[in-house]
């Protein structure tokens, strides 16, 4: 009989898995700036749907081409308000990160997987924003930002930089996003994949992947 290959580490994306979900990070800024949430999804399909060239917006922030000031003119002028009056561009992206905050029952479950033996690392997709180092310190053997490497998910060399930093086989790996592009681009690759949906869901998927996650050190 075949074996199942041995997962070895669990590679987490950042926003909307360690965070605050991030439709409800977006449902609370549009409501505190008063900007129609139509407008905003419709710049999303256009900049990041299936059909979105290669060199929009919002893959050169991600790639870390765009600063994320001259992005947020950008992104200013395609909003619109409720009231229709002017979106102020300075600073507008740090105010929906603003709206994200740590999930604490992901951050739980990182160090749960941790304590079993299991390696971690974490694979985001950078708008700009600032990560909080100090509270991730020790949660993570590896770190692939988008913006620091000029690759962005769901391209698969960003899968394959940290699978070769972690000296990894795609089998060994699960990864978790809650994106759907970036979830099936992983599978592609041959690596596991969980979609997240919360920390509760995530943790019943992981444990069906490698088994007890309540013992300690396996190794």
């Amino acid at each position: 009989m075949r074996r199942e290959p041995t997962v070895d580490a669990v590679v987490f994306d950042y926003g909307g898995v360690l965070t605050t979900p991030g439709r409800q990070a977006v449902e609370s800024w549009t409501r505190a700036e008063g900007i129609r949430p139509e407008s905003f999804s419709a710049l999303l399909r256009e900049w990041v749907g299936s059909e979105a060239a290669e060199d929009t917006p919002l893959h050169r922030l991600e790639t870390g081409l765009l600063p994320i000031e001259d992005f947020n003119h950008l992104l200013a002028a395609r909003l619109r308000r409720r009231e229709e009056d002017r979106i102020e561009p300075e600073g507008l992206l740090q105010r929906l990160f603003s709206f994200m905050h740590p999930d604490e029952g992901t951050l739980r479950l990182v160090t749960k997987l941790r304590r079993t033996g299991l390696r971690t690392a974490l694979l985001s997709n950078s708008w700009g924003n600032t990560y909080p180092w100090e509270q991730l310190d020790g949660l993570f053997e590896h770190a692939v930002v988008s913006g620091s490497v000029g690759l962005r998910k769901p391209d698969p060399e960003i899968y394959r930089l940290l699978l070769d930093r972690m000296d990894l086989l795609p089998e060994n790996a699960v990864f978790v996003d809650d994106v759907r592009a970036n979830v099936t681009a992983a599978q592609r690759l041959g690596m596991h994949a969980v979609l997240h949906r919360d920390a509760t869901r995530t943790e019943q998927a992981l444990r069906e992947l490698v088994g007890d996650l309540d013992k300690n050190d396996r190794r």
